[in-house]
This record gives structure tokens, C-alpha cells and sequence, in this order.
């Protein structure tokens, strides 16, 4: 069965994780453009404020405070967009959190609460809104990560946790168009991000996280979502140095493994001590309306790649996917060319390929 989306303005949308960082900006973003708003996150007075101040500018908004790791409160949730609205088209699932540290000192109920949130949050919203969608069509967004291909050092459990919401959302996808469901399936794989998340992280490293480069806006991830609540995607990864670095894996993995082991290991941490453990979103809510995070770097408004991946011209897509195959094939033919090459030389080729945006 065909899937056939409304416009924005026309939708009602539920966002997850609305309290800070993509969710916020999707939610601000969406309201601008129309859509009435059901959001969802653990931060009541962030809630409050972000309804109030949607309402306000003329636009609808509610809110329901939920832990996505609670399937009744994930009910709940589909239950207020239905009573206060009469349903909803669009459930987008961004609700998460993450763990720094080495998987040795990392405690395993650590590990299990996030993937809690994380997955099983995930697949309590996928199922839910499957459920109220299926007669009437719409779009189930899911917020994954790069990290659903590839594994960042000292982010594995995180990196594990976006791997099984790949796969979780990709045969989600394959049953819901087994039955014939009018549901486009979508799952974001959104690069480095310049949010709260490396703050709001559980960190056992020594020093403070932060992204390694290049960050890219929220609002890059936020269009791409809407464009996904409009238009039936399968995926969309957001950040060419992103995309590059899923090449990378696919093509020369024990090379990214070095570079991880390396240097991005290193990128991870910032010049100064850590919070206090105990200040995580992984154990009590911390969402208070905060779009951007610690990034000390430039951060990259927007990502050709992305957009030009998401254009309307089956063509332009078409020209970009085979350029960025052209390129990284370029690369490799050039790098095994190459004799005697030290790891530090390997690195810097890395970071040539996998953080330059086009």
C-alpha cells in the first residue's frame, strides 16, 4: 500500500525527549511550521515552559510527562494525543541518554538502564504509535545514530543501543509493509551533534566529554525529521562526515579502529575535570530547555550532504550518493597506492575523508 504523508501544517506530532537538544528544536521548528504538538520527556518544568511558550506565540501544544522506559506511560502518552486532539500522524522517538567510560568500570545495571530508554523506549513508541496509525496512516520516526553502523570508543553501550534500534526499525519496517500498513518507517542517523548530550551523559572518564569534530547543528537533524514526516524516507543520515565514516567502516574497518583507539579517544575528552557522577540524565531527568551543548569547536550549521540526500530530484540524489562512492573509492585507491605509512599519517587521512561535508 502506498504511504501518502500530510503537510506539516496539517499534522498532529508526538516528540519525544521535547526537553532539550534535537527534540526542542524539532518542537520549536514543527510549531513554527503549523503542526500541533504532543510532547514527552522526564522535565516537567521544562514541559510547562516549552508548552506555554508555543501556545503563546499562537501555536498548540501539550504536554505529558513520560519515561519511555515505562510502557504505561508511553500509553498514557498515545492516550492524551488522542483525547486532546483526536490522534496523531506522526510519532517521532527521540528520547535518550548515554553512558562515557570504558565498558570494565562501567556498571552493568549503567548498561541496562540505557538501554531501557534507549531500546526498549524506542520499541514501547514504535509499537504504540504502529497501533494507532495502521488504519489511518502516518510516519514513525526513529532517532537512531551513525552509531547504529559504527562503534565510537568509550561510547560502546550507547553505540549497542543504536544498533539494535537499527535493527529493531528496519524489520519494523519490513513487517509493517509485509501486512500492507499505510506507515512510512523512517530511522535518522543523525553525526556528531552540538547538544546537551555529552553533559547530560553518565561519565566515568576522567575528564569531561564532548564531541569529537565536527558537530553539526540541531537544527540540521530537526529538518531532516520533518522532511522524514512529510516525505516517506527509509533513512537519513545527517552530516557528510557522518556518512563518510559509515564508508569507512564498510571499507576499511581495522583502519577506523585505529583511528578510533588513537585519536578519537582522545577527541571524546575535554580540558577539564568531570561533573559530578551523579549529575546524568541516565539516573533523574535534566532536560531544561537547552538546544546546544559543550562543544568547544565551530559548529556546522547545515550539511549539503543531507540536504542535497533529502531533495526532491530523485537525480540530485542520485549525483550525490554515486560522488560520495566516487570519492571514497578515490581515496582508498589513493591510500593503497601508498607504502611504509605510519598510524599517525593513517589518522590524518581519516580525518581528511571523514570530516569534510559535502
Amino acid at each position: 500500500m502506498a504511504v501518502t504523508l500530510k503537510k506539516i501544517k496539517d499534522q498532529t506530532i508526538v516528540i519525544t525527549g521535547a526537553s532539550s537538544g534535537i527534540g526542542l528544536v524539532t518542537a520549536r521548528m514543527a510549531a513554527k511550521a503549523g503542526a500541533k504538538l504532543v510532547l514527552a520527556a522526564r522535565s516537567e518544568s521544562a514541559l510547562r515552559q516549552l508548552t506555554e511558550e508555543i501556545n503563546q506565540a499562537g501555536g498548540h501544544a501539550t504536554y505529558v510527562v513520560t519515561d519511555m522506559s515505562k510502557p504505561e506511560d508511553v500509553q498514557r502518552l498515545a492516550y492524551e494525543a488522542s483525547y486532546t486532539y483526536g490522534g496523531f500522524d506522526t510519532w517521532i522517538n527521540n528520547a535518550g541518554v548515554s553512558i562515557y567510560g570504558k565498558l570494565e568500570e562501567v556498571p552493568i545495571q549503567d548498561m541496562r538502564q540505557l538501554f531501557e530508554v534507549n531500546f526498549w523506549g524506542l520499541v514501547h513508541g514504535s509499537l504504540e504509535a504502529a497501533k494507532h496509525l495502521k488504519a489511518k496512516g502516518g510516519a514513525i520516526i526513529n532517532v537512531g545514530s551513525i552509531l547504529s553502523d559504527i562503534t565510537a570508543i568509550l561510547q560502546t553501550i550507547y553505540s549497542a543501543s543504536k544498533h539494535a534500534v537499527k535493527g529493531f526499525t528496519d524489520g519494523l519496517r519490513m513487517e509493517l509493509e509485509m501486512d500492507g500498513a499505510p506507515i512510512s518507517v523512517t530511522l535518522i542517523q543523525p553525526a556528531a551533534i552540538d547538544t546537551p548530550y555529552p553533559v547530560h551523559s553518565k561519565n566515568y572518564m576522567e575528564r569531561e566529554a564532548k564531541h569529537a569534530p565536527p558537530a553539526y547543528a540541531p537544527e540540521t537533524v530537526a529538518r531532516a525529521i520533518l522532511h522524514c514526516a512529510a516525505t516517506p524516507e527509509r533513512s537519513v543520515v545527517v552530516g557528510g562526515g557522518g556518512k563518510a565514516m559509515i564508508g569507512m567502516e564498510r571499507w576499511t574497518p581495522a583502519l577506523l579502529d585505529k583511528f578510533m583507539e588513537k585519536s578519537f579517544s582522545k577527541q571524546e575528552k575535554a580540558d577539564y575535570a568531570p561533573r559530578p557522577l551523579q549529575q546524568n540524565a541516565l539516573d533523574r531527568p535534566m532536560g531544561a530547555l537547552e538546544e546546544r551543548g559543550n562543544y568547544p569547536g565551530h559548529t556546522r550549521e547545515t550539511s549539503y550532504y543531507t540536504e542535497a540526500a533529502t531533495a526532491g530530484s530523485p537525480a540530485l540524489r542520485t549525483a550525490v550518493l554515486v560522488g560520495a562512492g566516487v570519492a571514497l573509492a578515490a581515496w582508498l585507491g589513493t591510500k593503497g597506492k601508498r607504502n611504509g605509512s605510519n598510524s599517525s599519517s593513517s589518522n590524518a587521512e581519516i580525518k581528511g575523508i571523514a570530516f569534510h561535508d559535502n
